[in-house]
């Protein structure tokens, strides 16, 4: 778990700053992040929907719950009259926080991979212990696929080690794959008659959701699909 405790000012000019925070915070991907708001001074009511861009983008990846935690009397009203209380909760003190941003994480298995010919095939390993472990059954066959397709996306344009996560958060089942390369995982269009370049595609068809982005040095492709 990561605890990030603010101190100064936040209005709408230092509101970015205190999102580039958070957003790295995420990028080392904790089971929870909780932010101590005790010393922060709002300046603007508005600004406090930091935290609810950071607790929707959490949701993506790396799937973590975020708590805010000991807010000042008046940020406190004005987080409850806003709509950041309904996508990230407030605690009144960090110890509750913490109780309940591990209440609330999901269990997960990371593996590190290297851009090799057999990765494809340890990242469908790590999807059938998973599954296993979590009474996943029928998900088996649609993650194997979703995060092989994924992986060997890594191998074959970014080459670079990775970071492999799966996480359960029901109703849904998390894949993530952290690489090195900055390029964006864009899914093409090929010619009917092309051999290959159809793997996001099938991820995007496969999946509930599914995106790309910045993460550390490089990038995250995640993406989700239903723990049935």
């Amino acid at each position: 778990m990561t605890v990030v405790r603010l101190r100064g000012g936040l209005d709408l000019g230092t509101m970015r700053a205190v999102h580039t925070v958070l957003e790295r915070c995420l990028a080392a991907e904790p089971d929870a992040l909780v932010v101590d708001l005790t010393d922060v001074t709002v300046h603007d009511p508005l600004a406090l929907s930091v935290f609810a861009a950071t607790a929707r983008q959490a949701t993506d990846w790396p799937t973590v719950p975020v708590v805010l935690c000991s807010p000042p009397p008046d940020v406190a009203t004005w987080l409850a009259e806003s709509t950041a209380c309904r996508v990230v909760p407030v605690r009144p003190d960090c110890a509750e926080a913490t109780r309940a941003a591990n209440a609330a994480a999901g269990p997960r298995l990371r593996a590190r991979l290297e851009p090799v010919a057999g990765a494809c095939r340890r990242a469908r390993e790590l999807v059938t212990d998973a599954c296993a472990r979590w009474n996943l059954p029928e998900a088996v066959g649609p993650a194997s696929l979703v995060l092989s397709e994924l992986v060997g996306n890594v191998v074959r344009h970014a080459g670079t080690p990775m970071q492999v996560t799966l996480t359960l958060r029901r109703p849904y089942l998390h894949l993530a794959v952290v690489d090195g390369s900055r390029a964006h995982a864009v899914a093409g269009s090929p010619d009917a008659r092309a051999e290959g370049g159809r793997g996001l595609m099938l991820v995007r068809e496969l999946t509930q959701r599914w995106g790309s982005m910045p993460a550390g040095d490089g990038k995250v492709v995640w993406a989700t699909l239903a723990a049935n």
